[in-house]
């Protein structure tokens, strides 16, 4: 399993950014790889609230179906993913606030498994992790820009 961790702070308080990273709408707003939506589940955020998502990571494109673990708003969630032959994901976001809640540090978490067994591991290290860590980086810049506009 590789894991990609990345934090940054924003100013603005957590709710206000637990609104925007929960929100399927927003994906594209923020998320470097997003690409679109396919089934959104109704309804309030809860355990088992299902999203697909395609994302592209090296130009190739590649459906992920997202099933919400855990959740207590506004401060913690775990989505958990099935990708491609075999592959899974799991993203842990967790916000603090800071400054007496004006200001909120995300920590970010994806620990995924890439598809090809052994050999697809090992291309992974490789390849993917290196780009997985930039596009984690960049996702969070544009998160702190879009929600501080």
């Amino acid at each position: 399993m590789t894991a990609v961790k990345a934090s940054i702070e924003i100013a603005a308080p957590p709710a206000r950014v637990w609104d925007v990273i929960m929100d399927p709408d927003h994906f594209g707003d923020w998320v470097t790889i997003h690409r679109r939506l396919g089934h959104v589940d109704d309804g309030e955020l809860r355990e088992g609230f299902r999203v697909d998502q395609t994302l592209c990571l090296h130009h190739a494109n590649f459906k992920v179906h997202w099933s919400l673990a855990e959740v207590d708003a506004p401060r913690r969630a775990v989505w958990e993913g099935k990708g491609p032959a075999g592959s899974h994901a799991r993203i842990v976001d967790v916000l603090a606030p800071l400054d007496g809640g004006d200001r909120t540090r995300f920590d970010y978490l994806n620990e995924y498994t890439n598809p090809g067994g052994f050999l697809g591991r090992m291309a992974g290290r490789l390849f993917v992790a290196g780009s997985a860590e930039r596009e984690a980086a960049k996702s969070l810049a544009r998160l702190k820009a879009y929600v501080e506009r």
